[in-house]
């Protein structure tokens, strides 16, 4: 490939990269996701076009998309907590639980293979996304919110396999909520604050379970690319807020639905990639 072939590669690889900040911005403040569910698929196809090897492929997908959720992550949540609907109570309960379950998952990242990774992102998806898309109200586990211990086992586990897929914590931490009773919008904005909480010790995780990796490329700090965290967190921003305005506007169905489709299309395509 030539040099101005190769720059027209890199230029269209920033306009996508820069496109799925937007989307992800979107997404975070519409579901309260972070948009980690759209970054990690996108990363994952970008690394792949310029060659980054499969053993640290989907380990820098997801450690740059945890890098990347942090102030999508607080923007969105100080949009959902000026409106009242966090439960600040819920976030304070897990102010340890959640880091907790970020160092265990950040462990298991420096052992674990890409493949496995991809499994565990497609299987987690496709249960939250059939659980969204076939709800009814009779599916409850309860009416209020369980105490400790199950809540603080709870927050170790929400915080270490969002960990693994890159995610904020949001599709777990909805369904969580809403088996229990809560509204689908106060799960989306608690969630929010869910994603600050993992997103911030997932950083230092991930720049250590990946520190001297072979295959990283250019420019990373372990498993974090830090060009692409650079493109994307601007773009994604300057959109989280209007997904938390939207948010608001639409029913509770509306929002379960298109978060349900959303994730499943998202777990067939890591499923796809396993084949």
């Amino acid at each position: 490939m030539d040099i101005a072939a190769s720059q027209t590669v890199l230029i269209e690889l920033a306009v996508a990269i820069v496109a799925a900040g937007a989307i992800s911005g979107l997404l975070a403040g519409l579901f309260g996701i972070g948009g980690g569910a759209v970054l990690v698929p996108v990363l994952y196809q970008t690394l792949t076009f310029v060659g980054v090897p499969d053993s640290v492929r989907m380990h820098v997908s997801v450690g740059t998309s945890i890098a990347i959720i942090v102030p999508t992550a607080i923007q969105s949540f100080l949009a959902h907590k000026r409106r009242g609907a966090v439960d600040m109570e819920l976030l304070r309960g897990w102010i340890v639980w959640l880091p907790v379950g970020v160092v265990a998952a950040s462990a298991v990242a420096a052992v674990i293979s890409g493949a496995a990774l991809r499994a565990v992102f497609a299987v987690i998806a496709l249960a939250v996304a059939i659980r969204l898309l076939a709800n009814r109200d009779s599916w409850r586990l309860g009416t209020t919110l369980p105490g400790n211990p199950a809540r603080a086992v709870v927050g170790v586990l929400i915080g270490f396999f969002s960990t693994l897929m890159g995610i904020g914590g949001g599709v777990l931490n909805n369904t969580f909520m809403t088996l229990y009773g809560r509204s689908i919008h106060q799960a989306v904005a608690t969630s929010s604050g869910v994603g600050v909480l993992i997103s911030i010790p997932g950083i230092i995780g991930y720049m250590w379970a990946g520190w001297g990796a072979a295959g990283l490329p250019p420019y990373s700090s372990g498993f974090v690319n830090i060009p692409a965290m650079l493109l994307v967190i601007p773009t994604s921003v300057l959109t989280a807020p209007l997904g938390v305005r939207l948010a608001h506007r639409l029913s509770r169905r509306q929002l379960e639905v298109a978060f349900g489709l959303f994730l499943l299309f998202v777990a067939a395509r890591f499923a796809l990639s396993l084949t």
